[in-house]
C-alpha cells in the first residue's frame, strides 16, 4: 500500500513538472482571447508560426492556446470571398495568396493535422495582411517621399480581428476599418464605374496643332471614338467624320470639365494628353489614389481646411458643411508643395518675407549678379549677421548665404497682405500673393512650395471672426497701417494638405493632371 501511495505521489509530481515545462501562451495586454467552438481544431506546432517571423501572428495564436481557429466553414468561406474580390477595393488578390488558399480549402477533408495547421496559419496571416492594407495602405509614404508629413496610423489588427471573430461580426470589420470620407467612397465608386467600361483598343491620337470648332482634321476620328468610349458623347462609331462639329464641341467641353481643363472646346495639347489615357491607365490611377487615401486620417476634425494639390482647391469644412471654397496656387514639380496634416495656429497681416535658401540660390543670386539693384526694386533689404543693413554695392556675391534678405510689408510683398501659419518641417504656409492674376490660369502649379490663396483677407476674417469682433473695417485698418500684426486663431481648425488626382461625382469619373508624376510610380510599387 505504501509503495502504491509513493508511486501515485511520484506520478503527480512528474505530471506537475511536465505541465510547468510547457510553454504557457502570454496574451498581449488588453487582447481578448479567442473563443473556440467544438468544431475541428488541432494543436499547432509553434515552429510553423515562428517560420513567418511575425510577432502579430504569434500573439494571435497565443489567444487560442496555439490551436487552429478557422474550423467554421461559414467564416472561412467569407474570408476567402473577401480576399478573392479584394480587387474591388483596389487591392491585389495575389498579395494574399488567394489561389493557394482556395486549393487548400478544396482539399480540406483530406488534410493531415499538420497541413490543416498550415492552412489555418496562412488564412490568418493573409487576412490580417488584407485588413492592415485596407486600414493603412500597403506602402509606407515616409519611405517613398521625403516631403510627406502624415500622422502615424497605429493599428492593432489582432484586437480588431479577435473581437469580430468572437462576436461573429466578420462581415462588418471591412467597413469599420475603411475611411469614412466622401472622397474615399467616391474613389471606390470610381473603381466600380471604370470596371463597367469594355477594354479599349483605340489608336493613339496624333495632332500637333490646336483644333477649333468647324476645323477638319484626321485626328478627329479617334478623338470622337474616345468621346464615345468615355460616354461624353453618344452616337454611332461607324458614322464618324473628320469635321469638328457642334456635337463634338459640346462633348469636348464636357470631357475637359471632367478633367479639370479649361472647358473652352479648343482641342490643344492638354486635351489630347487627357484623351490618350487608356482605360487601363485610368484604372491604375484610381487604384493609386485609393492607396494614398488609406495613408490619410480615417476620421476628420470637426473643422478643417482640406487642400487638394492637383486640383488647386481649398475647402473650408465646418460641422460637415463646406463653408468656403478657394482657388489656390501650389508648388511646381521642382518645388513641390508638401503633403501635410497639421493645425492652423496664427494669422499674420502685413507679413515680411525672408528669402528662403532655394529661392536665394536659384533666383536671387543670379539676378543680383546681373543687376545689383534687383533687390532694391523688390523692396528687399539685405542684413548681415549683426542685423546691420548692407548696401547692394557692398554685397559679397561669393558668400551670399551669410546674409538675410527681408522684404518689407505691403501690397507687392511676395506673401501679399496675409499668411496663415501651421506647424510643419518644411517652412511652408498659406498666404496671399503679389501675382494675383495667377488664379485666372488653369494650370496653377507655379509657387515655390507654399500654397497661395485667392481672396485671402476674406478667408482670414472668416476664421478669426468667431465672436463677431472682426468686421471688415478692422482688417482694412490693419492693412493700411502696413505694420506686421499676428493674431491667434481661437477656433480649432485642422489642415489637410493632400494629393489626389481621381474621384467620381454623380456617377461620372473625375480626373486631374498628375502634376508631380506620382500615380504611375505608386501603382508600379503596389503591384511589385
Amino acid at each position: 500500500m505504501k509503495k502504491l501511495s509513493f508511486l501515485l505521489v511520484l506520478c503527480i509530481l512528474i505530471g506537475c513538472k511536465d505541465d510547468k515545462s510547457k510553454a504557457v501562451p502570454v496574451l498581449k495586454k488588453n487582447q481578448p482571447a479567442i473563443i473556440l467552438t467544438d468544431e475541428r481544431t488541432v494543436q499547432i506546432d509553434t515552429a510553423k508560426i515562428n517560420a513567418f517571423k511575425s510577432e502579430t501572428l504569434k500573439q494571435f495564436y497565443n489567444s487560442s492556446d496555439n490551436k487552429t481557429v478557422w474550423g467554421n466553414l461559414k467564416k472561412r468561406t467569407y474570408i476567402l470571398s473577401l480576399l478573392k474580390k479584394s480587387d474591388e477595393l483596389g487591392l491585389n488578390p495575389g498579395d494574399y495568396k488567394i489561389e493557394k488558399l482556395q486549393k487548400l480549402e478544396k482539399r480540406l477533408s483530406s488534410l493531415s493535422d499538420s497541413d490543416l495547421a498550415t492552412y489555418d496559419i496562412l488564412l490568418t496571416y493573409n487576412f490580417e495582411l488584407y485588413l492592415t492594407h485596407l486600414y493603412k495602405g500597403k506602402l509606407d509614404p515616409k519611405k517613398l517621399y521625403g516631403n510627406w508629413d502624415l500622422a502615424e496610423k497605429p493599428f492593432d489588427v489582432n484586437n480588431a480581428l479577435i473581437k469580430a471573430f468572437n462576436k461573429n461580426k466578420l462581415d462588418s470589420i471591412v467597413d469599420n476599418l475603411q475611411s469614412k470620407s466622401d472622397t474615399y467612397k467616391q474613389l471606390l465608386k470610381a473603381l466600380q464605374i471604370i470596371n463597367t467600361f469594355p477594354d479599349d483598343n483605340i489608336a493613339k491620337i496624333e495632332s500637333t496643332e490646336k483644333i477649333t470648332l468647324h476645323d477638319t482634321n484626321p485626328a478627329l476620328v479617334n478623338i470622337k471614338k474616345r468621346l464615345l468610349f468615355w460616354k461624353d458623347m453618344s452616337g454611332r462609331r461607324d458614322s464618324l467624320t473628320k469635321i469638328y462639329d457642334q456635337k463634338t464641341f459640346e462633348a469636348i467641353k464636357k470631357f475637359q470639365e471632367r478633367h479639370g481643363l479649361a472647358a473652352d472646346g479648343v482641342i490643344g495639347a492638354g486635351t489630347i494628353r487627357a484623351l490618350n489615357f487608356s482605360k487601363t491607365k485610368r484604372k491604375e490611377q484610381i487604384i493609386a489614389n485609393l492607396e494614398r487615401w488609406r495613408w490619410y486620417n480615417n476620421e476628420f476634425a470637426e473643422n478643417y481646411f482640406i487642400i487638394n494639390i492637383p486640383d488647386y482647391s481649398l475647402n473650408v469644412v465646418e460641422n460637415k458643411d463646406t463653408t468656403l471654397v478657394r482657388n489656390v496656387v501650389v508648388g511646381t514639380s521642382k518645388r513641390r508643395t508638401p503633403v501635410i496634416t497639421s493645425k492652423l495656429k496664427t494669422v499674420v497681416f502685413n507679413p515680411t518675407w525672408t528669402v528662403p535658401p532655394t529661392i536665394l540660390k536659384e533666383d536671387v543670386v543670379p539676378a543680383m549678379k546681373r543687376n545689383r539693384n534687383y533687390l532694391t526694386k523688390k523692396n528687399i533689404t539685405i542684413y548681415d549677421s549683426s542685423g546691420n543693413v548692407v548696401e547692394p554695392a557692398a554685397w559679397n556675391e561669393k558668400n551670399p548665404g551669410k546674409y538675410r534678405y527681408v522684404q518689407s510689408p505691403g501690397y507687392n510683398n511676395s506673401l501679399g497682405l496675409m499668411k496663415i501659419l501651421f506647424p510643419n518641417h518644411h517652412s511652408v504656409y498659406l498666404h496671399d500673393t503679389n501675382h494675383r492674376n495667377y488664379f485666372e490660369r488653369n494650370n496653377r502649379s507655379m509657387s515655390s512650395g507654399c500654397v497661395r490663396v485667392e481672396n485671402p483677407l476674406e478667408l482670414a476674417q472668416h476664421i478669426l471672426d468667431e465672436e463677431g469682433n472682426w468686421p471688415q473695417d478692422r482688417i482694412d485698418t490693419i492693412i493700411a497701417s502696413k505694420k506686421t500684426m499676428s493674431f491667434k486663431i481661437k477656433k480649432k481648425y485642422a489642415l489637410y494638405q493632400w494629393y489626389w488626382t481621381a474621384w467620381s461625382k454623380k456617377n461620372q469619373l473625375i480626373f486631374r493632371a498628375d502634376i508631380y508624376n506620382l500615380d504611375s510610380d505608386l501603382y508600379a510599387k503596389l503591384r511589385n
